[in-house]
């Protein structure tokens, strides 16, 4: 049965109609499927936390491939139907929680399992605070493959210093590898949403590709850069009335060889780890 009547079957089961709060959309194409699963190279070595599995549309192929699946799913309609779907699974687990609440190193440590891979299928307006969650904790983990909106994976995906970038951009390749794996047109979903989608893959890195003396205060100065970030650098972190005067921080920029004129989008993660030193 292909997915998409699956799914239709499944949604007629259990009456249901996808939750516009939740952002819920379901994927039903095949190829997408199996290539966010065929992508994540899931092996019986791995523990999969899958975020947010919906139907189970993704959990189905990750349960013949990993070691074990524990699903986080805050939809309570989602779980008897997932229970129901994969009881007879002995790798299976599911969490009725939101992920932001959750403890991952005590689901990673229990799973006693060589790797750790996450993948999710995000909604899109919660796709940022999830995304730092699982980068900020330091967790072991190996990859994170996400499904979310293509306007903001093109934001994730790029080098720090070019192109559209945001605050979200410089933490992305501050812990990790990102790239694009797949593009997702909006017609692969029930209901189809407005904007298409991407999927992305971050690498985790062992060792941070910057070596800041103090992270906190790193990421507190580019948040507050991209707070204004039409403003040129300097007025935005002057107005922040919290890195001195404004002639203080065209000293400061002077002193890294950096244009006191530039803005926030146009410094590289090196460049932003060297100010906050001086900062």
């Amino acid at each position: 049965m292909s997915v998409l009547k699956e799914t239709k079957f499944i949604m007629n089961k259990y009456h249901i109609i996808a939750n516009k709060n939740l952002g819920q959309n379901f994927l039903v194409d095949d190829e997408i499927v199996l290539g966010i699963v065929n992508v994540a190279n899931i092996t019986k070595n791995d523990l999969v936390i899958e975020i947010g599995p919906g139907l189970g549309t993704l959990t189905k192929e990750l349960l013949e491939r990993a070691g074990k699946v524990t699903c986080i799913e805050l939809d309570k309609r989602m779980i008897q139907i997932l229970q129901d779907r994969f009881s007879m699974y002995s790798n299976f687990e599911i969490i009725n929680n939101d992920v932001l609440k959750v403890n991952l190193k005590e689901i990673i440590k229990k799973a006693n399992l060589p790797n750790v891979k996450i993948v999710a299928n995000l909604p899109y307006y919660i796709t940022t605070p999830i995304i730092m969650k699982l980068l900020e904790e330091r967790l072991d983990i190996q990859t994170i493959t996400v499904m979310i909106q293509k306007e903001v994976a093109d934001r994730l995906v790029t080098e720090p210093g070019t192109g559209d970038t945001g605050a979200i951009t410089y933490a992305i390749n501050y812990y990790s590898e990102p790239k694009r794996v797949l593009e997702v047109p909006n017609t692969a979903f029930i209901p189809e949403p407005k904007v298409n989608s991407s999927v992305i893959q971050l690498k985790i890195l062992k060792e941070t590709k910057v070596k800041a003396e103090d992270e906190e205060k790193l990421f507190e100065l580019i948040k507050i850069a991209f707070m204004q970030k039409r403003k040129t650098l300097v007025n935005a972190l002057a107005n922040s009335n919290r890195y001195g005067a404004k002639e203080q921080i065209e000293q400061a920029l002077t002193k890294l060889k950096i244009d006191p004129k530039i803005r926030p989008e146009k410094l590289t993660l090196e460049q932003f780890s060297e100010l906050s030193k001086i900062l």
